[in-house]
């Protein structure tokens, strides 16, 4: 018998549910809020009941993995807000100056 691999890795190095764009980060977030399986599932469409129970099966078997991925995850997370906040882009620029305009039209 094949053992199924709920977790796999993409190219980008972020772990995901098996073929879903679901990502582990989402499943582990909602199981340490306490949600259920079958809630968790319904949160997630594109994952069957068996996913979610392999996924959270997987991260309890491999905890301290999953807590430095996590950490790694909310680093390049925080770098990446960084670098936004130095040079936002045109767009945000733009939603930035209408939404000061808004503000001063209320004043």
């Amino acid at each position: 018998m094949q053992s199924k691999s709920y977790v796999v890795t993409d190219e980008h190095g972020v772990m995901r549910v098996g073929k879903s764009c679901v990502m582990l980060d989402s499943i582990v977030a909602s199981f340490s809020q306490g949600y259920s399986p079958e809630t968790i599932q319904q949160q997630y469409p594109a994952l069957s009941l068996e996913e979610v129970y392999g996924t959270i099966a997987w991260y309890l078997a491999n905890a301290d993995a999953v807590s430095r991925y996590l950490e790694h995850q909310n680093t390049l997370w925080r770098q990446w807000q960084a670098r936004v906040a130095e040079q936002p882009s045109p767009v945000v620029q733009r939603l930035r100056a209408l939404h000061g305009r808004k503000l001063s039209e209320v004043s």
